[in-house]
């Protein structure tokens, strides 16, 4: 009781950081457990970011940087933006939170270009400093293996746009069609949900003496019955046999040995060349996209003001979470975090919108410094929010 009590508060009293927070640009508002930022510029046009909580401890962790992509001042320049929905407890994202983009920085100095290479090795890197972390805490916190998190990133540079993914996190492109004036929406990103019937078909025929990789858990598709994204950051209990095993919770352990990894950190990759059309991208973990769909979402940033995009979408999907549960939009906004995770999931959107005129130069000139971390909310790299005890891992 007591350490629950203590958990609570630091969740509660989590200290806030101006480490990342270059400009006054960077400065978000909180609405109880809404943080928002309206508007903000990047070097290649304008940002919209906004974050629900529904968990007791936000899982989700997002950011968006805009400067220098390599480790070096002389560039290239561009646009990074991050979004990681944990699962199982914060700890993953907030890891990736604090070392990915730094990974991407140091691979990019080396290769002296972005590239969809690049990309990967950042991902790699970025689990395998997970790895490590959970190798040297799991005599003291072994639940921390079967914490994960998906992981969605842009970056924008050279006029090029990579997206990489892994888990169902989405990102859609708004693209402006001339003849008609309706703006499209386009998924650019590729999911890894066990929901999806070619993601169950992928894992199957990886795992061809198993008839049990993927099962059907209550209506819903899990691998080995306990989580729903085929890929992940994390969750090292499915990927090394050490940590399957006591003193793991029984309810995470397999029967059976682990002979090989079930789970994958191989992100999947497009590369984009932005035509002037393109308008805008939005970034959201899979909580939004339960209650939008790709054009749902594109119609309702292209008919607003850009100002406050990503507050928008968010509110519309706690409006048809609400409607789903027959309840008042005003009503789900008074139940707390923890309890609302049984009404929706914690949210995050990022709306990017693209100048096409700032494309060409943006790489080569430098601009200001931008660093937000979504939720305002900043630990330091070396600390670790205590474990609270997960629900049904993967959940997300």
């Amino acid at each position: 009781m007591l350490s629950e009590l203590m958990n609570y508060l630091r969740a509660c009293f989590r200290p806030r950081s101006g480490r990342y927070h270059s400009n006054s640009d960077s400065a978000g508002r909180q609405d109880g457990l809404l943080w928002y930022k309206d508007s903000g510029h990047h070097a290649n046009g304008e940002f919209s970011m906004a974050v629900v909580q529904a968990n007791n401890l936000l899982e989700d962790q997002s950011q968006v940087e805009s400067f220098s992509l390599s480790s070096h001042e002389s560039g290239p320049y561009g646009t990074f933006v991050g979004i990681y929905d944990g699962h199982g407890g914060p700890e993953t994202s907030r890891y990736i939170n604090d070392h990915l983009l730094e990974h991407l920085k140091r691979f990019t100095s080396e290769q002296q270009s972005i590239s969809a290479d690049v990309i990967r090795k950042a991902y790699q890197a970025t689990e395998e400093g997970f790895m490590s972390l959970v190798t040297s805490q799991w005599l003291m916190k072994p639940q921390i293996a079967a914490v994960g998190s998906c992981c969605l990133v842009g970056v924008i540079c050279n006029g090029t746009l990579y997206i990489a993914n892994l888990g169902d996190s989405r990102a859609v492109l708004g693209r402006a069609v001339k003849a008609t004036g309706e703006v499209l929406a386009i998924q650019l990103s590729a999911e890894h949900n066990v929901c999806i019937e070619s993601v169950r078909q992928e894992l199957q025929s990886l795992h061809p003496d198993d008839s049990r990789i993927v099962v059907l858990k209550h209506n819903v598709w899990r691998v080995k019955g306990l989580i729903q994204v085929s890929r992940s950051i994390g969750d090292v209990y499915l990927k090394k046999a050490e940590f399957n095993r006591e003193p793991l919770y029984a309810k995470f352990r397999l029967r059976e040995p682990l002979k090989r990894p079930i789970l994958s950190a191989d992100p999947s990759i497009s590369v984009h060349q932005l035509q002037p059309h393109d308008q805008f991208v939005i970034f959201a973990s899979d909580g939004l996209w339960e209650h939008l769909s790709n054009q749902e979402a594109v119609n309702i940033v292209q008919n607003h003001p850009r100002s406050g995009s990503a507050k928008r979408l968010v509110k519309v999907a706690l409006q048809e979470a609400a409607k789903k549960r027959e309840m008042r939009y005003s009503d789900l906004k008074k139940i707390d975090r923890g309890v609302r995770r049984h009404f929706h999931d914690d949210i995050t959107v990022i709306v990017v919108f693209i100048n096409s005129n700032l494309i060409s130069r943006a790489s080569s000139v430098k601009s200001p410094n931008i660093s937000v971390r979504g939720g305002g909310i900043n630990l330091p790299s070396n600390t670790l929010a205590p474990f609270t005890t997960p629900t049904e891992a993967g959940s997300t």
